[in-house]
């Protein structure tokens, strides 16, 4: 309780400071929140919102229901979340953050998930599109685009740890018992027999019908909503990204960031780590573009496998930006943050161990150079065909899981006669 009167207080003074920051340096803010401006229109803006908007035309559709009952068989054993979570997992994983926060919260709202389960999916899929660690880390950042494979397996491997992990989260609540069957197709359908495509094809198609009959709006008012909100939506993300760039720079101004790099560098010595790796962590607790860079810019001396795995744990992380982000969207959901801060640390730790651990089997043996020679990693590390390559990326996705659903209804099939005898 002491804390909680405590952080208004707090709050004001660090606010009046950067204030008075910002009065003393006029140049200088005005400079970070125009890069800040920049990277949210040039980057951000053409890949973030195409999403947004597509996201919304298949929720209304029934599409993202469709889905679900698809791939319920699949999400339910492994991540103790319905099967919708596939749709918002494969979205969340090619367009980045945060579409899968904002895709978790439309799905809260709609009642197709429960809080604990909400909880669960937007813990695991917060993560970086590929197009951004191929193209503008491993490429832009490293100029190696060979590392491309092994952040890639790092990242989204650890990903998919954090959601196994976080399949009991919010087991042991009673209050949640009642609340984790989630609404996937209406009350009124019958349900699929299990173990029978057919059966839970034919309810998905009933599922997606019955979500569209409930929606009712034509495409074009399905449009213009879609629009309007993610407008609303990409405009507050913008705002983020230009405060947390002016935070940064005033921070840099009054010394606190020297302060913090200098900790940080005490911390990896202890710890066995180059500390030359100081600058790159800490700037990606904040913003995660920014940490980044600094990783592939850290000293010559540093090894390359110690930089990777510190842009492994800033990409993983996400930055306070990308938290600031998906905490205004969970807000009126009744998602808490903490839960999800806790995975992104863990995300963070285990993304940085894995690469360091398939460094020698990925990067050794030279299976990432042959791997950045093939059509597919060049096609996504390119930025002119971001947006093609990423709907490419999501439809192999959910066929991918699409298929695995699958055979989890025939291993269940052939299983069954053996259970009766």
């Amino acid at each position: 309780m002491t804390l909680k009167k405590l952080s208004g207080p707090l709050l004001g003074i660090v606010l009046a400071g950067c204030m008075l920051l910002m009065l003393v340096h006029p140049s200088s803010s005005l400079d970070a929140a125009l890069r800040g401006l920049a990277v949210w229109w040039d980057v951000l803006f053409p890949s973030l919102f195409p999403f947004f908007v597509i996201s919304e035309i298949m929720l209304g559709f029934g599409i993202v229901h469709l889905f679900g009952a698809l791939l319920d068989p699949l999400m339910r054993p492994l991540f103790n979340i319905p099967g919708s979570g596939g749709f918002v997992a494969a979205m969340g994983y090619v367009s980045g953050y945060p579409v899968g926060a904002k895709l978790t919260a439309k799905l809260r709202e709609q009642g197709m998930i429960s809080k604990i389960e909400g909880e669960r999916l937007v813990a695991f899929t917060t993560s970086s599109d590929p197009i951004f660690l191929l193209g503008a880390v491993s490429v832009g950042f490293f100029h190696d685009a060979s590392l491309g494979l092994v952040l890639a397996l790092s990242h989204y491997g650890g990903g998919l740890i954090v959601g196994l992990l976080m399949s009991f989260h919010g087991r042991s609540r009673p209050e949640e018992a009642g609340l984790n069957v989630a609404v996937d197709a209406p009350d009124n359908l019958p349900a699929a027999p299990e173990g029978q495509g057919s059966g839970r094809l034919r309810t998905a198609l009933n599922a997606m019908a019955a979500a569209r009959r409930s929606d009712g709006r034509n495409l074009g008012e399905l449009l213009k909503s879609a629009i309007v909100s993610s407008l609303q939506l990409i405009i507050v993300v913008g705002g983020l990204v230009v405060f947390f760039n002016v935070l940064m720079e005033l921070l840099a101004r009054a010394g606190v960031m020297s302060a913090l790099f200098s900790m940080a560098g005490r911390l990896l010595s202890l710890a066995g780590f180059p500390p030359e790796l100081s600058a790159a962590l800490v700037s990606g607790v904040f913003e995660v573009t920014l940490g980044a860079r600094s990783a592939g810019e850290a000293a010559g001396g540093v090894p390359l496998q110690f930089k990777a795995a510190a842009a492994a744990f800033i990409l993983s992380w996400g930055g306070l930006s990308v938290h600031a982000q998906v905490a205004s969207i969970l807000n009126g959901t009744g998602l808490r943050y903490l839960p999800f801060m806790a995975a992104r640390l863990v995300h963070a730790l285990l993304s940085a161990g894995l690469l360091l651990l398939l460094w020698e089997p990925v990067v050794g043996t030279g299976l990432a150079g042959a791997w950045s020679t093939l059509p597919a990693a060049s096609g996504l590390a390119a930025p002119e065909s971001a947006l093609i390559s990423s709907i490419g990326l999501l439809c192999l996705l959910l066929a991918i899981l699409l298929a695995l659903s699958l055979l989890v209804l025939l291993a269940g099939k052939l299983r069954r006669p053996h259970v009766r005898r």
